[in-house]
């Protein structure tokens, strides 16, 4: 593919509480087995995109621990490869990433010493599965300078007000752009994934950043609207961001349903960093109704509608139902765990109930002892 990726990574959500004060979004454990972050890299890898930067910043650390080596999305190689990008001191800066537009200003010689047309910019704090060939074919017919990649959310749970909400002409080129408008006016929304070509943005970045201005969406798109030619293009797969503690409950929820879990489970297979534990055990006394279960697990209680993380214990007469309990938990003897987030190293003593409801699950921290 004759294009480079950027993911950006950096990013942290106060809707997602406890859970992001951790790690940063794009770390986010989902589904048992993955982070947020293996979605778009392996859309990337599956594309043909060898050659990708992850930009970084929040409480990046166990990002960067997933991240240490490359090949398990094929992008340990001599052509190309993965860089992983930090704000840092120079002579000529020593500021933190001030927004989106202003974290790849100020990794531009990535830019610069790449060969490949274009570049293809996506965040990884969301679940899907793209393949972005096809949006650049797009970008190439329509002529265009920046696609935007949308979505229709009409007759979903997903509110407009949340998001950045457009409007296109019949031939589907921008006429609004409006970031969480308080009247939307429509129901397509921005994935934040975008295809520009690579001399356009070193240029448009170098004609921004130095006035002050640092935000993609505000500062390059719209500034730019009237004399650009921007397009979308309409997603209509499967997609979740986990911009709250709602949508990480819902998408881990998901992956319950055959029909979602199918498309990650079919080529091109979605990867991540494998961990080396043995098999789940169910002992005689566990029953397990439409639940993921993580390597390492043990279970003696009941599970049901949940996903369980690697290495959890779940006791004996304990019963776990719409559920997440995060790596390494352990839930005691006796306890009710209903509609509840459990981060990872929490300990549930024996015969306590952990109890939220389906709209608000309660949230138990990383290494809380119950």
């Amino acid at each position: 593919m004759k294009a480079i990726g950027i993911i950006l990574a950096g990013g942290n959500s106060e809707r997602l509480k406890a859970l992001c004060k951790v790690r940063a979004i794009a770390a986010m454990p989902v589904a048992s087995s993955y982070r947020a972050i293996d979605f778009t890299l392996s859309n990337m890898s599956n594309s043909g995109i060898n050659k990708v930067a992850v930009i970084t910043q929040y409480n990046s650390r166990s990002l960067h621990d997933h991240l240490s080596s490359a090949k398990w999305w094929d992008l340990d190689r001599k052509e190309g490869g993965l860089y992983i990008f930090t704000p840092f001191l120079s002579s000529e800066n020593n500021f933190w990433f001030r927004g989106v537009a202003d974290s790849i200003y100020q990794n531009i010689s990535f830019l610069k010493r790449s060969h490949e047309p274009y570049v293809v910019i996506a965040s990884g704090d969301a679940v899907y599965k793209m393949d972005y060939q096809k949006i650049l074919d797009y970008h190439i017919e329509k002529n265009a300078d920046i696609t935007i990649v949308s979505k229709n959310i009409a007759g979903s749970t997903k509110d407009p007000h949340d998001y950045g909400v457009m409007t296109f002409d019949d031939d589907m080129k921008l006429v609004s752009f409006d970031e969480k408008p308080i009247e939307p006016k429509s129901d397509n929304i921005s994935l934040g994934i975008y295809v520009i070509s690579r001399p356009l943005l070193i240029k448009l970045l170098e004609n921004t950043i130095p006035k002050g201005y640092y935000d993609f969406v505000k500062d390059i798109i719209l500034r730019n609207k009237n004399h650009l030619n921007i397009f979308g293009y309409n997603f209509d797969g499967y997609w979740n961001t986990l911009n709250s503690v709602e949508a990480y409950m819902e998408t881990n929820m998901d992956f319950l349903k055959p029909e979602v879990m199918s498309i990650f489970k079919s080529e091109p297979y979605i990867s991540t960093k494998p961990s080396d534990d043995p098999p789940a055990k169910f002992n005689s006394t566990a029953v397990v109704k439409n639940s993921i279960i993580g390597t390492g697990t043990i279970i003696d209680g009941s599970v049901s509608n949940s996903v369980l993380f690697r290495k959890v214990t779940v006791s004996e007469d304990a019963k776990v139902n719409n559920s997440i309990i995060m790596k390494s938990s352990y839930i005691g003897k006796g306890c009710v765990i209903e509609n509840a987030i459990i981060d990872k190293e929490a300990v549930i003593s024996d015969g306590k109930q952990v109890i939220g409801t389906p709209d608000d699950p309660i949230v138990i921290t990383k290494g809380q002892v119950v």
